[in-house]
């Protein structure tokens, strides 16, 4: 009959298995995700290499990346890897220029001055643990827009009285050079129903808003989050700028780009 003593080591030791089976899961899985980002053609983890970690069935991934697409693929790849049930999202796109916090507070809340569909939102500015009220609401119920940047991320909160504002406003926040997030936060007052159409249209505003890319030669549909591009542009870099601002709009799951470069 066994004493105390061995059960106690028999206890020990299926704890360790099961740690080493646990860590071997984990590896398991971690490179699995690494496989799959690898093989996206839009992911380069040799000049962007990522930290990949798993643990209780949660990825997480942190690094930088070269563009918003690679961002969202990248998440769109590792949640689709079995046994990865949620995502920690610490990924940022490496800016094209770099710049400190306060030049990119002041653009941003320039773009959103000057953007006409924005005017009359309320604008603060929470710089240092002080808010500073740049302009107040045009009429009640209009919004308001408070802005914070920390190490190049944009943090966008309080709230705007439609889908339509929420989007076009992240969108002029991921535009402005030196931005490596948005994150946004803003509340939509009264709640909006979101469907295919609200996001269709705010994909299309994006295009024609953009000076890079030639609206007129695409054409947009959207499915259940999901924005296909089609059309011709002039250059690959044209290409890839349509797609990202796909991207840049709130609430898009998945861009399909079959976008053709013309010869």
């Amino acid at each position: 009959m066994p004493t105390f003593k061995h059960e106690k080591r028999y206890c020990v030791s299926l704890a360790i298995n099961y740690e080493r089976v646990r860590m071997s899961n984990n590896h398991h899985i971690i490179k699995s995700v690494q496989a799959a980002l690898e093989n996206e053609q839009r992911i380069n983890l040799h000049r962007h290499p990522l930290i990949i970690r798993y643990e209780d069935e949660v990825l997480t991934l942190e690094g930088e990346v070269q563009d918003i697409a690679a961002k969202k693929l990248s998440m769109e790849l590792a949640i689709a890897v079995p046994g990865v049930t949620g995502i920690v999202d610490r990924l940022h796109v490496t800016p094209a220029v770099k710049i400190g916090d306060g030049a990119i507070l002041t653009a941003v809340r320039d773009v959103l001055l000057q953007e006409p569909a924005l005017r009359d939102c309320a604008v603060r500015v929470r710089n240092k643990g002080k808010v500073e009220t740049i302009r107040e609401t045009a009429a009640p119920n209009s919004g308001v827009i408070e802005l914070s940047v920390t190490d190049g991320i944009v943090l966008l909160d309080d709230h705007v009285p439609s889908l339509a504002k929420k989007r076009l406003a992240g969108v002029l926040a991921w535009w402005v050079p030196g931005s490596r997030d948005v994150i946004n936060g803003m509340a939509v007052e009264p709640p909006e129903e979101d469907n295919d159409e609200e996001m269709l249209n705010a994909v299309r505003l994006v295009l024609a808003r953009d000076p890079f890319v030639n609206a007129d030669q695409i054409r947009v549909s959207t499915k259940h989050s999901v924005v296909t591009l089609e059309g011709l542009v002039i250059n690959n870099v044209q290409r890839r700028a349509a797609e990202n601002d796909a991207w840049f709009v709130f609430g898009v799951d998945k861009v399909v780009n079959n976008l053709k470069v013309q010869e």
